[in-house]
């Protein structure tokens, strides 16, 4: 970790739950869009009476699917409690009590395992009868419409995913011809369809998102006008899917062509098809209304904007201020409009005000170069041309508020050729038409001069390639004579790191670059995974091991401890305020350190560049500068309390279907400006030092072996020190072979320092030794990855923990029903070809149970044998899902056996090594005797 990152606490952390919870539910409401509220629908006063339709009124999306979603909670506070809590309404009961035996009948669908919960849930039809009734005894209609998503697979233009239903179409036009006033949630992840609005004409309109735990309290919040909506949608909605620029090149199986180029979102939108948006980038209405005053002013290498925002409505709110430039169109060809800077105001009493300061450095609007046409290639440069910036409450309304200009084009930074790429494609660029308005015209796209190597002949690339490490001893011995260093005697200034690394064996390199998991029994059990000191030759040099885990909604530990669910991205980036999201992630920082967790996996700051990327809930905007700042408010809050975020995915990962394999083929200049970015940001404003690279390529290299993206660019342009981990079992490539997960060799020469993940460090089967045996790896090479895994574990809550410096942490109003820290010497059962475990003492009522921890020999197919008796006659029917780390396993079923003793097997897939079970029995009346594991030899493997 970067030794600059210094925790504001010094004797003590104190994380107080209640506090926690506050923050959460606030940033749970803030994030909440209001997109239209006529004839008064909301918010509703008190003694309303409200009918509430959609069956996920009862089933509140807290998160999307997939690695991150998956935290053990003991509640989700949904819309109904919230709005119960509040005791602002009364409920249609008989409304409600339809909607629950209905849904009785109708089980949710959790689908069949990982990430394969659908993404829509069957609605139950309405009737007219029924909707009558109710309008009959209620003043307004909440209608609640649900989406979720999750990762490696996307959402689709169809019915359920995108668009509506036909039964929630029509459930949304019935309640529309019985109720005077209906308002419409959307507990979804991401933007859906909205062209239904014109054809159901809802009074109101509220994206809710996916709010954590705490989400339907701040949802209540909002909806009862204790909070006035501030939320601002960080997407466009345009009419039609199809309208999208990146529509026609998303989601292939092989190669997708970025020809959109920099124009993503509202940069298109806005610059070429205006007419296209329902609602634009920024837009959010409230309760009450602002006026926004600004002033300009220019200096050296800033404008600085003074705006005054004066409450001129009747409730109290916040409003959110954004400034945008116009930049010229020079011979680059710019959006019209780009996102400059942003603030929030606090919470304004009516006639109130509030004065702003913002500050836009001059630098930060210029272009990247990727063709040379200005005469200055790879470099940024601002155009010469007047710059006109524009203020107000979203992108389209926002009104003129000054320029300034520059009289010749000026570089602002050199930089390099990089990740360019390799296949010829054209891109979008503007042509200014007779009335002064663009149409897209496409240009070819330069193609890479120099290759993707440290070695090649770019100048640049080759400086700086001989490592003096290189010298350093290969034998296990110390270079310089005397007893055994230790990190920690780096740590404290009596060694060197060149001294301490000299010691470790070509072994011990190759076993430092290899992480091990997920839920290693070496660092906090249910965890993603364990790195650096992974071996006990690693351990007696006082290396500690470093511990991760998923992920940006929360903690997720498989062995069943509780954490807190966070809102999802796209909802913390609608409220627009960092100081909250700082303070939100200050305290989930608190929460890792009590559970020994070194840095979180995210947050996920990749772009949405379409609106169907299965992912986008975990990601924040369209716009790469937002995207940024909320980086860099997650990372400054986890950075207070000594932890830090692992951001991801680095970089271009904008679809999950296919992600292993799919090739990105993408500009340097949209690289550089739009995907590149918020890891820049993040890197240079708040000191990054943990980065996690994706499954698939860009311009045909994987970036978990691409030089350029993890060294040229991250480390020698950024300046970044610290390191770089590959997302689970991924693939890495030279160029022109396909991708292999043993190609440890290319990770390590690209200087992504850690492969994540292995089941054993020390056997792991990849080409690291036969690389350097063949001379294509060196040992130089593998030191300076091992020197950045040090450094990182150096200044880390683990190496605290070694050296008896940990600060402890104190949690205040602790919920007595949540345990809220790890076991960790949690004890495993180790379970070879075939091994048995008695289970008289299991508890087997009613519901989930922990039933035991394993540890297998070896993954694969396993025969699972469950012995136990059932009271009462064979008509007694009682079923006994296992789980493992809470997805379904394999179900069992039993009939009455009268006391006596069965066995029911099943044949079940293992694919890690370390497991918690636990057993959902269906009724109560299981006693369990044991269960017998035993090893299906692999067809393919010869005995």
């Amino acid at each position: 970790m970067n030794a600059e990152i210094i925790s504001s606490y010094s004797e003590k952390y104190i994380l107080d739950w209640k506090q926690y919870i506050s923050r959460a539910r606030q940033a749970a409401a803030e994030g909440c869009v209001l997109l239209a509220n006529d004839n008064h629908a909301l918010p509703l006063k008190k003694g309303t009476k409200v009918s509430v339709f959609g069956r996920i009124q009862l089933h509140y999306y807290k998160s999307g699917t997939g690695s991150g979603g998956k935290v053990n909670v003991s509640y989700t506070h949904g819309i109904l409690e919230g709005l119960r809590e509040s005791g602002q309404v009364e409920f249609n009961e008989d409304l409600l009590a339809l909607y629950r035996k209905w849904d009785e009948a109708h089980p949710f669908d959790t689908g069949d395992g990982w990430a394969r919960e659908p993404w829509c849930q069957e609605e139950m039809p309405l009737s007219d009868d029924i909707a009558e009734a109710a309008s009959a005894q209620s003043d307004i209609a909440l209608v609640v419409i649900g989406r979720t998503a999750g990762e490696d697979h996307d959402n689709t233009a169809q019915p359920g995913s995108w668009y509506l239903t036909d039964t929630e179409l029509s459930m949304l036009q019935t309640v529309r011809r019985h109720f005077s006033r209906m308002a419409v949630l959307l507990n979804v992840g991401n933007i859906i369809d909205m062209s239904w609005m014109e054809l159901c004409r809802p009074d109101a309109v509220l994206y809710i998102w996916q709010g954590g735990m705490e989400g339907g309290m701040g949802v209540a919040d909002v909806l009862t006008g204790k909070v006035s909506p501030c939320g601002r949608l960080t997407d466009t909605i345009a009419r039609n899917i199809h309208d999208y620029p990146s529509d026609d090149n998303f989601g292939a199986s092989t190669e997708n062509y970025y020809q959109e180029d920099i124009y993503v979102g509202y940069r298109y939108f806005e610059t070429f098809a205006p007419e296209k948006v329902l609602f634009p980038f920024g837009f959010g209405l409230s309760y009450t209304d602002f006026s926004v005053t600004p002033d300009m002013k220019e200096s050296a290498d800033q404008i600085i904007f003074t705006i005054t925002v004066r409450n001129t409505g009747a409730y109290p709110g916040k409003e959110v201020v954004q400034v945008y430039c116009q930049p010229p169109q020079g011979v680059l060809g710019r959006p019209s409009r780009e996102l400059a800077a942003f603030t929030k105001t606090r919470e304004l009493q009516p006639g109130e005000e509030q004065t702003l300061r913002l500050a836009v450095h001059k630098s930060s609007l210029s272009a990247f170069d990727d063709s040379g046409i200005t005469g200055h290639p790879f470099c940024r440069v601002l155009e010469k041309g007047v710059y006109r910036f524009y203020t107000g409450k979203d992108v389209r309304s926002a009104q003129y508020t000054g320029e300034f200009s520059v009289t010749e084009t000026t570089v602002t930074e050199t930089l390099h050729e990089a990740m360019a790429p390799v296949s010829p494609f054209t891109r979008i660029r503007p042509l200014v038409t007779d009335d002064g308005s663009f149409s897209p015209v496409y240009e070819e796209v330069p193609l890479r001069l120099y290759a993707n190597d440290p070695a090649a002949a770019n100048p640049a690339k080759a400086s700086g390639t001989e490592d003096p490490k290189e010298a350093s001893c290969s034998d296990g011995t110390s270079s310089s004579a005397g007893e055994k260093i230790l990190l920690k005697d780096v740590l404290d200034g009596n060694a060197s790191f060149t001294a301490f690394l000299s010691q470790l064996t070509d072994e011990d390199l190759c076993c430092l670059v290899r992480g091990e998991g997920m839920c290693s029994p070496k660092v906090t059990p249910g965890t993603a995974a364990a790195f650096g000191g992974v071996t006990a030759r690693l351990q007696s040099y006082g290396i500690p091991a470093g511990c991760c885990t998923d992920g940006p909604s929360g903690m997720r530990l498989d062995c069943g401890t509780n954490a807190f669910s966070l809102p999802n991205g796209t909802l913390l980036a609608c409220t627009f305020n960092t100081e909250l999201v700082a303070d939100l992630f200050e305290m989930e920082g608190l929460e890792m350190r009590n559970n020994r967790i070194d840095t979180l996996l995210g947050p996920g700051i990749n772009i949405h560049r379409h609106p169907l990327c299965g992912r986008n809930f975990e990601y924040h905007s369209e716009d790469p500068y937002l995207t940024g700042k909320m980086a860099c408010a997650q990372l400054d809050g986890m950075h207070r309390a000594g932890v830090t975020g692992t951001i991801k995915h680095f970089c271009a990962n904008n679809q999950e279907a296919h992600r292993l394999d799919v090739n990105s083929i993408v500009s340097q200049r949209a690289l550089r400006e739009i995907y590149l970015r918020p890891f820049e940001m993040a890197v240079k404003k708040s000191r990054a030092c943990s980065i996690m690279t994706t499954y698939g390529a860009v311009n045909g290299i994987w970036t978990a072996g691409n030089y350029d993206q993890n060294t040229l660019i991250l480390r020698e342009e950024w300046g970044f020190d610290g390191i770089v981990m590959t997302d689970w079992w991924s693939q890495m490539n030279d160029e022109g072979e396909a991708p292999d997960r043993k190609n440890l060799a290319a990770m390590v020469r690209a200087q992504n320092d850690l492969y994540m993940v292995t089941r054993d460090a020390a056997s792991n089967c990849d080409n690291l030794a036969e690389a350097l045996a063949a001379g294509r790896l060196t040992r130089g090479q593998l030191l300076v990855c091992a020197e950045n895994i040090c450094r990182f574990l150096m200044h880390s809550p683990a190496m605290e923990r070694i050296t008896g410096r940990e600060i402890p942490v104190e949690i205040r109003n602790q919920p007595e029903d949540q345990n809220l820290t790890a076991d960790f010497d949690m004890d495993y059962i180790e379970i070879g070809d075939e091994t048995t475990v008695r289970l008289e003492n299991a508890d087997t009522s009613h519901g989930s149970h922990p039933l035991l921890n394993i540890r297998l020999k070896s993954d694969g197919m396993y025969l699972l044998t469950l012995t136990g008796s059932v009271q009462g006659n064979q008509l007694a029917q009682v079923t006994a899902a296992l789980k493992s780390k809470g997805d379904p396993l394999a179900v069992f079923s039993f009939s009455g056996t009268e006391g006596t003793d069965t066995s029911v097997s099943q044949e079940c897939s293992f694919f890690d090594t370390t497991h918690y079970l636990s057993v959902y029995c269906s009724e109560n009346g299981l006693q369990l005797k044991e269960i017998t594991f035993k090893k299906i030899p692999d067809p393919d493997v010869k005995a």
